[in-house]
């Protein structure tokens, strides 16, 4: 069984939004896939296991966070 989860993110500009996918892309790796809807971030994550998802998740939405701080300049 697989277990999936869409994360989406909304920015205030296309540009926000382009900066912080690339910041993750080195993220994704297998585990989540990306792509780009103007303004926002659409992530999905697989895995066999809830226990395997939640780490996954845990390890990318904290990547997600520290590229918008550096992207917002804080």
């Amino acid at each position: 069984m697989k277990i999936m989860c869409k994360l989406e993110f909304e920015y205030d500009s296309e540009e926000q939004a382009k900066a912080v996918a690339k910041a993750v892309e080195v993220d994704n790796y297998q585990f989540v896939k990306t792509s780009l809807e103007k303004n926002r971030i659409i992530s999905t994550a697989e895995s066999e296991t809830i226990p395997s998802l939640i780490h996954t998740l845990d390890d990318f939405l904290a990547c997600v966070g520290v590229a918008e701080r550096v992207v917002k300049g804080e």
